[in-house]
């Protein structure tokens, strides 16, 4: 039994219909996210792509700590293998 999964409120990203496989660009290790994880997880990364372009605008590092901490509380192993 999975349990449901929902984006939050603030989550004003493009949602995904399925989910993929995704590896970590570092270590190459792959997780299957689903597509409300997959959705977050492109979100999360466009969210650290604009603050390594110096763009750090204090609602764009908001939004990339939510994500994080929703990833963590929703699927930790995901969160270790790719965001940690």
């Amino acid at each position: 039994m999975t349990k449901e999964q929902k984006l939050p409120k603030w989550f004003d990203g493009e949602l995904y219909k399925e989910g993929d496989t995704v590896a970590n660009p570092y270590s190459g290790e792959e997780i299957e996210l689903t597509a409300i994880e997959l959705s977050m997880y492109d979100f999360c990364m466009g969210a650290t792509m604009l603050t390594e372009m110096g763009w750090s605008e204090p609602m764009v590092v908001n939004d990339l700590r939510k994500g994080l901490d929703w990833f963590r509380k929703h699927n930790a192993e995901a969160y270790m293998v790719l965001l940690d």
